[in-house]
């Protein structure tokens, strides 16, 4: 990831940030990360679309190095690669300690306010 302050990212932030914009992408690595590595045809069964949708899918989440594929005799397995994931933790985490820090201000702020049922 790149540094604060430093501009657009790299193509591979752009690609795992695209692949993590869309529900189904999101679901599919759920369902890797509580289920473990699947075969294509598990995954295709959790949603109401045909194979070929999904397997562009799989390819996106592939390009963006957030799965992992591996044949096994005629059966495609993915399993989950969240390296990527920790990155994408890491750009996240100053907004998390900005909000953290704005709510601790309100508390603040709220403990110094005097209740409504006092005279």
């Amino acid at each position: 990831m790149t540094t604060p302050g430093a501009g657009a990212g790299t193509a591979a932030e752009d690609r795992v940030f695209a692949a993590l914009a869309n529900g189904t992408r999101r679901e599919v690595l759920r369902l890797l990360r509580e289920k473990g590595p699947q075969p294509v045809q598990d995954l295709a069964d959790h949603f109401a679309m045909r194979r070929p949708s999904l397997s562009e899918h799989l390819k996106v989440l592939r390009e963006a190095g957030l799965v992992a594929e591996h044949r096994s005799g005629r059966q495609r397995i993915y399993r989950l690669q969240a390296a990527p994931l920790a990155e994408v933790q890491d750009w996240l985490h100053p907004y998390e300690r900005f909000w953290r820090e704005a709510l601790k201000d309100l508390g603040d702020l709220l403990d110094r306010m005097p209740d409504d049922d006092q005279p």
